[in-house]
């Protein structure tokens, strides 16, 4: 039985992965270096990218219930991010802090905006914790390519990050656009995931925990990944591309393609 991770965990990975973020910045030979895998981004764009988004997850958990995200002038002086590396770096830590303290104050349930209200993910401060560790996790690999020393996301935060992704990311009731499909995501740490398309939306179940009026027997995967759990989430951002020779793919790989593709919001 799959168990997710504690509101505790999440503020835990928050801080690890955000310490390893500062570590791949301080590293850096200059800020100007590429980020391979954000085209046209420099380290200092990636910085800023995620200190910002910080800043902003910090004030929506901050304004608890409400119909939409507080005015960016409630998190965004104008000013942006300094350009000289250890005020960047500090100023990187105050934004952590900034998040770090609403999520403590809030805790795990208070109701917050989101983005993903169609999701099978709660709109609560606990799941903003939790999409937080994903986001620096990812980001925190992007700036480990720069320097030259990629790593895996470690599993912990690799395994939940990936069912983050199914539960809140990829889950809608916005109807798929294509010919009905279920995919199936095989870690090799030993968990798996099932996203069942059609014309109701994309609804996420973990095998052994069949979505609602589905056959646990049936094995009905239309094309499945198999990897790791940190090669899963890289290529669920974009970060490996399905010929990776990371990954074992099986069955009708368009459907992949119509899934990269597929912007539910449009």
């Amino acid at each position: 039985m799959h168990t997710n991770l504690t509101f505790a965990d999440h503020l835990r990975l928050i801080d690890d992965r955000s310490t390893a973020f500062h570590t791949a910045v301080a590293a850096a030979p200059s800020l100007d270096a590429p980020v391979p895998s954000c085209p046209e981004w420099t380290l200092f764009d990636l910085v800023q990218h995620l200190g910002m988004g910080r800043r902003r997850s910090a004030a929506i958990v901050a304004a608890g219930p409400a119909d939409g995200p507080p005015d960016k002038s409630v998190w965004d002086d104008g000013t942006g991010a300094p350009r000289e590396r250890q005020a960047l770096l500090a100023w990187w830590r105050e934004s952590v802090e900034r998040l770090t303290s609403a999520l403590r104050e809030a805790g795990p349930d208070r109701r917050c905006w989101t983005w993903w209200g169609d999701s099978q993910s709660p709109e609560t401060s606990g799941a903003w914790a939790r999409r937080q560790v994903a986001e620096i996790a990812v980001h925190t690999h992007d700036a480990q390519l720069a320097v030259g020393s990629p790593e895996p996301l470690p599993d912990e935060v690799a395994l939940d990050a990936f069912d983050d992704c199914q539960f809140t990311l990829c889950s809608t009731d916005v109807a798929w656009p294509h010919e009905p499909a279920v995919v199936e995501y095989h870690a090799t740490e030993g968990r798996s995931w099932r996203l069942r398309l059609s014309g109701d939306g994309a609804q996420a179940s973990r095998l052994g925990e069949p979505a609602a009026g589905e056959d646990p027997d049936r094995d009905t995967a239309d094309v499945s990944a198999r990897g790791t759990a940190s090669d899963l989430v890289l290529f669920f951002y974009g970060r490996m591309t399905p010929d990776s020779p990371k990954l074992e793919l099986d069955g009708d790989r368009r459907i992949f393609d119509q899934l990269i593709a597929w912007d539910p919001s449009v």
